[in-house]
């Protein structure tokens, strides 16, 4: 039987026996094994009783110690995110009390309760911040130290937009009297957001361990629509206008849609970043002999020719006082895959310009 709601109460405060139908129970000797590295990532686990040592290994370091769990506190909570693997092992140091929570069965409350989905994804990144903070300082030095530390910090930084839209649409949610128009648009923002989450951590991986694009025939005009009308609420938050000069070309191209909408939240991201208190950002698109031009210009300070020549690199930044611009580099990825191109320069009337180009089919024709 489930342990009292009271256990639950840390991660979901407001409905926690849904959490305790859900949860199946599991008892632990010292120096029993909850999952080991390289498991399936099938749930999540919260400690009742006991304490819980998570390990792993390091590169040149061997088998590391990073931290030790004891009740109340919640691990394994990646697998809800990310459908990978398990990137370190666990094991309870003595006698233990723990409660599973599967996978799927989050995923599926998760999907009906906007509170539960915002509290994780708070949990996440305060797990993150705690391994930046105390991980980082234990096992590497110098450069080593402070490359793993801006990569840590670029990770809390791309959480943060999504969290806030996922806040706003929650409080929508429980605030009474407001009109079903507003209400009914929320759930969709926070699914939406949600799935911008897990597509974050992916790419991330994917930086790190090398991923490939899954070409298919893209309707380009109306993926970009789309994506725009995805970005629309970050871009609100930031106060940019976003407008379109010219006309769209009716286009099918072969690419991965998923890495290219990658590609312009980041730039469009960047840009919002660069204009505080807010601006006007303009997409172009242009069609060329044998490729498509995509470019997004905004109206802020530009970009500083000491930064110009390696605003690609990994962690070189961008006009702003935070992040790392490992986003451009992850850009840079996607676009190399998909054959084109990707440049940066700052307009004559001021503004930086962010352009990438596309190959066209053979025979591609407008539609």
């Amino acid at each position: 039987m489930p342990a009292a709601p009271t256990i639950f109460d840390a991660l979901w405060p407001e409905q926690p026996e849904a959490l305790a139908a859900l949860a199946e129970t599991r008892q632990l000797q010292a120096g029993e094994r909850v999952f080991k590295e390289g498991d399936p990532g099938d749930g999540l686990y919260l400690i009742e009783s006991g304490q819980v040592e998570i390990s792993g290994q390091m590169l040149g370091q061997g088998h590391r110690v990073f931290c030790r769990l004891g009740p109340g506190e919640l691990f394994g909570e990646m697998a809800v995110i990310e459908n990978h693997n398990r990137s370190a092992s666990a094991a309870a140091t003595e006698s233990t009390v723990l409660h599973f929570l599967e996978r799927d069965a989050m995923l599926a409350l998760i999907q009906r309760a906007p509170g539960l989905a915002m509290r994780l994804l708070q949990l996440i990144s305060h797990r993150l911040r705690d391994f930046n903070r105390v991980f980082l300082d234990e096992i590497v030095q110098a450069e080593r130290l402070s490359v793993i530390g801006q990569f840590a910090r670029s990770i809390i930084h791309d959480l943060k937009n999504p969290l806030q839209i996922i806040s706003l649409n929650a409080e929508l949610l429980a605030t009474p009297g407001l009109p079903a128009d507003l209400t009914t648009q929320a759930p969709g923002q926070i699914r939406a957001q949600v799935e911008r989450i897990n597509d974050l951590v992916t790419q991330i991986l994917e930086f790190t361990q090398g991923g490939a694009s899954r070409p298919q025939s893209l309707d380009y005009r109306q993926f970009l629509l789309d994506t725009l009308a995805q970005l629309q609420p970050t871009l609100d938050l930031k106060q940019i206008e976003m407008t379109i000069t010219g006309e769209l070309p009716a286009i099918t191209l072969q690419a991965d849609p998923r890495r290219l909408r990658r590609v312009l939240a980041n730039l469009a991201g960047n840009a919002g970043d660069a204009m505080e208190g807010g601006g006007h950002l303009r997409l172009r698109v242009e069609r060329r002999d044998h490729e498509l031009l995509t470019e997004l210009q905004d109206n802020g300070p530009g970009i500083a020719d000491a930064v110009l020549e390696r605003l690609f690199q990994p962690f070189a930044t961008h006009g702003k006082s935070h992040g790392t611009g490992l986003g451009l580099s992850i850009c840079r990825q996607i676009i190399e895959e998909h054959g084109g191109h990707i440049c940066a320069r700052n307009a004559p009337e001021g503004g930086a310009v962010f352009g990438f180009t596309l190959p066209l089919p053979r025979q591609g024709l407008e539609l």
